[in-house]
């Protein structure tokens, strides 16, 4: 078993908790239904916002799924002139048995543009795409 990083960003629709942790949720769910991860299996994972979410913390939509146990940690993201608003990126640490070239990224919504060879594509689609940068 290795520590592999899921990456994975989504935009939320509003500066609030509501939408924060509504958008954090979909992101996370994404993320283990993709790659069949287990909370137990999860080492940390490290949150970052753009301007101008600062509503609440979306470590708090994970502590609200259950993952108590869990090391987590939000940050402010680096505010690059033009870069997207309303982002919520996440760099999940989890043990597993999935290759490098396995593991599925998650890219929701607006953050779509982010790593637009990634979002909306299958597994075996990203294999290949991921395969092509190596």
């Amino acid at each position: 078993m290795r520590t592999r990083g899921i990456r994975g960003a989504t935009t939320a629709t509003a500066n609030t908790r509501e939408a924060i942790c509504a958008a954090t949720r979909e992101l996370l769910r994404q993320i283990v239904d993709a790659n069949g991860v287990y909370v137990e299996e999860i080492a940390s994972v490290i949150f970052t916002v753009t301007d101008p979410l600062d509503a609440a913390y979306p470590a708090v939509a994970a502590r609200e799924m259950g993952w108590d146990p869990v090391p987590l940690l939000c940050a402010r993201e680096i505010s690059v002139p033009g870069g997207l608003g309303f982002c919520i990126r996440v760099l999940v640490h989890v043990n597993t048995e999935l290759q490098q070239s396995q593991i599925r990224h998650i890219y929701l919504h607006d953050a779509e543009c982010l790593r637009p060879e990634l979002a909306g594509v299958s597994r075996s689609e990203q294999r290949i795409t991921q395969g092509d940068r190596q």
